[in-house]
């Protein structure tokens, strides 16, 4: 049930390693001692996950105004081009033929999201390789637009990049719609690709959203932030920003102690008696 009493919440993040995730994983790959992209400082990184139109794109354009954080798209434009030929499109049109090169393709662009460099102290992503698994890849299982084996295939594929390359995860910030407004959401916004995504396709997406991040059916990499996106788009700004602290919290750590650092008592020059 959509938690309409409570608009802000934090969700704990379930542990798993790579044998909760992998069934066959160590079997089939050797996994790596350490994984790639591990070392270095990583920026304190935020998926923001939500059914579509769900105003994730909103929500990232109000953090704009903050100059320390780098923000990641949904790699759209590249589905709707990829060599000239617009993935999204047919994947919605041809589910049963273009669902496995679709979801190949965004496991590649999504991963190209997750391991962008940046020298920003906050990476604030539009979805993420765990809302691809948990949430499109099993629509599409269930609907019957994947078969099992290209399930299977792409399950390895995510077993092998969680067991091997390093998925930095400090926060998902959940936006918790309705499917209904959702719906009319998505016929105002009026994309061509989704033009012929129904209301049930909706609804078999929210509740995926709502197995993983609020029931905890699969395992979730971060700690959940959940908003109530089903407000006005003229009205949800207040709501975005009772977020702010949580997403801010490294910049305003680190701005802090470069403050205590100048001054610091044993910096301040002595005064003369």
């Amino acid at each position: 049930m959509l938690l309409k009493t409570i608009s802000l919440m934090i969700r704990p993040a379930k542990s798993f390693s790579c044998s909760q995730i992998g069934r066959n994983i160590h079997n089939m790959f050797p996994i790596a001692s350490e994984k790639l992209g591990a070392s270095g400082k990583k920026p304190f990184t935020v998926f923001v996950e939500g059914n579509i139109g769900s105003g994730k794109t909103t929500f990232l354009n109000h953090f704009q105004k903050f100059d320390d954080i780098c923000l990641l798209t949904e790699p759209v434009e590249k589905w709707r081009n990829c060599g000239g030929v617009n993935l999204l499109d047919l994947m919605y049109k041809e589910s049963h033929r273009w669902a496995m090169p679709f979801q190949t393709y965004v496991t590649l662009t999504m991963l190209d999201r997750h391991t962008c460099q940046t020298d920003k102290s906050v990476k604030l992503m539009e979805r993420s390789l765990f809302s691809a698994r948990n949430c499109f890849v099993e629509s599409m299982l269930a609907s019957g637009s994947l078969h099992r084996g290209m399930y299977n295939v792409l399950q390895e594929w995510y077993d092998f990049i969680c067991c091997n390359i390093h998925i930095q995860a400090d926060l998902i910030v959940y936006l918790q719609t309705s499917p209904e407004v959702v719906y009319e959401r998505m016929k105002q916004r009026a994309r061509s690709e989704e033009s012929c995504v129904p209301l049930e396709y909706l609804k078999e997406l929210h509740e995926l959203h709502e197995n993983w991040l609020i029931h905890g059916a699969s395992p979730r990499p971060a700690p959940v932030l959940v908003l109530n996106a089903d407000l006005d788009l003229n009205t949800i700004g207040s709501e975005y920003e009772r977020s702010e602290t949580s997403i801010l919290k490294p910049i305003l750590i680190e701005n802090t102690n470069q403050h205590a650092i100048l001054t610091s008592p044993a910096k301040r020059a002595k005064p003369d008696f």
